[in-house]
């Protein structure tokens, strides 16, 4: 579901050679959670500062609409259907370069935040933030700057600074899960990784239960993509 917000008229704008304050940016909010969407939308037309100039529910879309609306910044989501924010965030840098990206995710895994960083990102905000958190970085975007949520910055840059890995980085994942996890990204079954291990099948079936568990997924396509994600195999 797409929403674009009707543009001001030319009799609504002040004439005249009068200092006039820098406009609100104008901002496009792309999230497949139509609720979340829907709330923030509200919030933030409530705020001066900012104009929702749209939102839609997916990347694909987004990519239409920055060439359409011509946003100050998109606010988006990272993990969508069809094309995620990652790469709706390539995409649209690279047509628009005037045009930033906040990406505002549920999560801050270290190697996403760096891959939106890679892929043309501003910025990435947990959604947890308080609203005006969420502003305020909409705001220093626009105007230039590059910002991370508190609650992951500091992981973040101990992760570009080349800091060894560690759990927190997996997502809790053990390095014997992290292993397992990569056999299965590059399409080795299960018997096949209990082979190559030297542990039993229903080891492997355990292990797997846990790292499922622990990231909150369902099924190995899920796990591929983690996989990916986290740079844990490249494709």
């Amino acid at each position: 579901m797409t929403t674009t917000k009707n543009e001001t008229s030319v009799a609504d704008r002040p004439v005249g050679n009068q200092s006039m304050p820098r406009p609100a940016p104008r901002v496009l909010v792309v999230d497949d959670q139509h609720l979340f969407r829907s709330g923030l939308v509200k919030l933030l037309e409530n705020d001066p500062r900012i104009q929702i100039v749209g939102d839609t529910d997916g990347g694909a879309e987004a990519v239409k609409l920055s060439a359409i609306l011509r946003p100050d910044l998109v606010l988006m989501d990272v993990r969508m259907p069809n094309m995620d924010g990652l790469e709706a965030a390539q995409r649209i840098t690279t047509a628009h370069p005037n045009v930033r990206v906040l990406m505002l995710s549920g999560f801050g895994a270290e190697s996403q935040v760096v891959h939106a960083l890679n892929a043309g990102a501003s910025g990435y905000v947990v959604k947890d933030s308080p609203l005006e958190a969420i502003v305020t970085s909409i705001l220093a975007v626009v105007a230039g700057a590059r910002v991370l949520s508190e609650a992951i910055a500091d992981r973040v840059l101990s992760m570009i600074s080349g800091g060894p890995p560690t759990k927190a980085m997996y997502d809790g994942l053990t390095q014997r899960e992290v292993e397992i996890l990569r056999l299965l990204a590059t399409g080795v079954a299960n018997k096949q990784v209990a082979f190559r291990l030297k542990i039993s099948d229903k080891t492997v079936r355990n292990h797997i239960s846990h790292i499922y568990e622990k990231l909150n997924i369902f099924d190995r396509s899920q796990a591929v993509l983690y996989a990916v994600r986290k740079g844990i195999v490249e494709v």
